[in-house]
C-alpha cells in the first residue's frame, strides 16, 4: 500500500513553525501539510494567539485540534492514522511521559514514517542517568522505536538551538557585563543550529530525493556550527568591542548545586554540557555540510540578533 503523502507536524512553536514553513514551500510536497494544535490555541480570543493562527492559515495549512498532554493515547491514534509522516516539534515543555505517549500512538496508528522530538544532543552517547533526567525518556523513545520494524523513523540530531546558547537565562553569555561562562572548560565544544536551518534541513530530509533512504531507523547528524566556549568568548568580544572575562563553571560545582536544588533546569543543562559528551560533532561529517547546504554560523547569528 502506498503511504499517504500527508504530513502532520505536532506543535507550531519556534521550531514547529519553521518546519511547517519549509514543508509547505518544498517543491516535492504533494499532499496536505497539517499542524496539531490545542483547541484552546486555535479558538483563543487572545490577539497575539489569533495573530499566530492567522499566520498559520496563510500558509494554507490544515489546522487539526488535539492535545498530546490531555488526549488519550487512543484519541491520538485516531488522528495520527490519517498521515504518512508525523514530525513532533513539541519539546520538553509538554511534560514527562508525553514523548513516549506520542511514540506509542504513532506506532499503534501504523504511521509509515516518524520524526520524533529528538532535535538536540546525542542521547545514546550521553546515556542514562545523566544530570538532565529528562534525557532518559528520549532513550526510552529510541528503545521503543528500535524494538519494531513497521514504522520507519529518522532522528535529526541538531545540537543546541543557536539562540539558546546566547540566551541570558542559560548562563553562558552575559553581554551586559562582558562575561562568558564556559561549561566544563573553555575547550569544550557544542554544536548549534538555528530553528530556521533545522526547519529547512528537516523539510529536505522528509521530502528530498534521498527521503526514502534517510528513514533508515537511525540518527542523522546535522548542524549549523560547532564552537568551543573560547570561540563564544571571541564572538562576544567582536560584538562588545572590548575584552571579555572568561569564567569556567565546573561540572563538580554544578552537580553539588544540583543536589541542593534538584529541580533546577539550568543546573541540569549546565552539568550535561559541561561533561562535554554527545553535545558536539564535526561539521564536516554533518549531513547538511556533505550536501553543500549553507547554514548560519554562531557568529552570524549573534551579529544579526544581538547587536
Amino acid at each position: 500500500m502506498t503511504a499517504s503523502p500527508n504530513i502532520l507536524v505536532i506543535g507550531a512553536g519556534e521550531l514547529g513553525f519553521q518546519v511547517l514553513r519549509f514543508l509547505v514551500a518544498h517543491p516535492r510536497q504533494t499532499g496536505t501539510v497539517a499542524v496539531l494544535l490545542r483547541p484552546g490555541s486555535i479558538n483563543s480570543s487572545s490577539p497575539a494567539k489569533q495573530k499566530e493562527i492567522e499566520t498559520l492559515r496563510k500558509l494554507s495549512l490544515k489546522l487539526v485540534q488535539g492535545d498530546i498532554v490531555e488526549d488519550s493515547e487512543q484519541s491520538l491514534v485516531s488522528v495520527f492514522a490519517d498521515y504518512g509522516t508525523i514530525i513532533s516539534c513539541t519539546g520538553f515543555v509538554s511534560g514527562r511521559g508525553v514523548q513516549l505517549k506520542v511514540a506509542r500512538a504513532v506506532l499503534a496508528a501504523n504511521v509509515p514514517r516518524f520524526v520524533p522530538w529528538q532535535f538536540g544532543v546525542d542521547y545514546d552517547v550521553i546515556g542514562r542517568g545523566s544530570p538532565q533526567d529528562l534525557f532518559d525518556e528520549q532513550l526510552d523513545v529510541r528503545d521503543l522505536l528500535r524494538s519494531q520494524r513497521q514504522t520507519r523513523w529518522a532522528i535529526i540530531s541538531t545540537g543546541m538551538f543557536t539562540s539558546f546558547l546566547f540566551e541570558p537565562s542559560f548562563g553562558v553569555v552575559d553581554i551586559a557585563n562582558a562575561v562568558v561562562y564556559a561549561l566544563g572548560s573553555l575547550e569544550n565544544q557544542v554544536t548549534v543550529t538555528t530553528a530556521e536551518d533545522i526547519g529547512r534541513i528537516t523539510a529536505e530530509i522528509v521530502l528530498g530525493e534521498e527521503s526514502d533512504a534517510l528513514f533508515a531507523d537511525r540518527p542523522i547528524f546535522v548542524g549549523g556550527d560547532t564552537v568551543s566556549y573560547e570561540d563564544v568568548a571571541r564572538i562576544v568580544e567582536l560584538l562588545v568591542q572590548k575584552p571579555v572575562k572568561r569564567n569556567v563553571l565546573s561540572v563538580g560545582n554544578a552537580l553539588a548545586a544540583l543536589e541542593k536544588d534538584p529541580d533546577n533546569w539550568l543546573l541540569k543543562y549546565q552539568a550535561v554540557f559541561g561533561q562535554g559528551r554527545g553535545v558536539a560533532w564535526d561539521m564536516d561529517q554533518t549531513w547538511n555540510r556533505q550536501r553543500g547546504m549553507l547554514t548560519t554560523r554562531a557568529e552570524e547569528w549573534a551579529r544579526a540578533n544581538l547587536l
